[in-house]
């Protein structure tokens, strides 16, 4: 099967590190993200990860620009 996805990362040196947060946010909520196939899991918990990833994110940026 192809990969028809059009997500590309910005910097990809960093795609290593996204995934890594992605599986640590994952484990936070709960959700059983696994290295390969999850066309099992409903697409309230894939887009549970992937909010909560750019919130958390938001708030680091939000911590650096405030100088904490």
């Amino acid at each position: 099967m192809t990969n028809r996805s059009s997500n590309k990362t910005a910097v990809p040196e960093a795609k290593g590190a996204l995934d890594k947060f992605k599986y640590e946010v994952a484990s936070e909520l709960g959700v059983p993200l696994t290295d390969g196939y999850n066309g099992d899991l409903t697409s309230r918990q894939n887009g549970s990860v992937g909010g909560y990833m750019v919130k958390k994110m938001i708030e680091q940026q939000e911590r650096q620009m405030a100088g904490k």
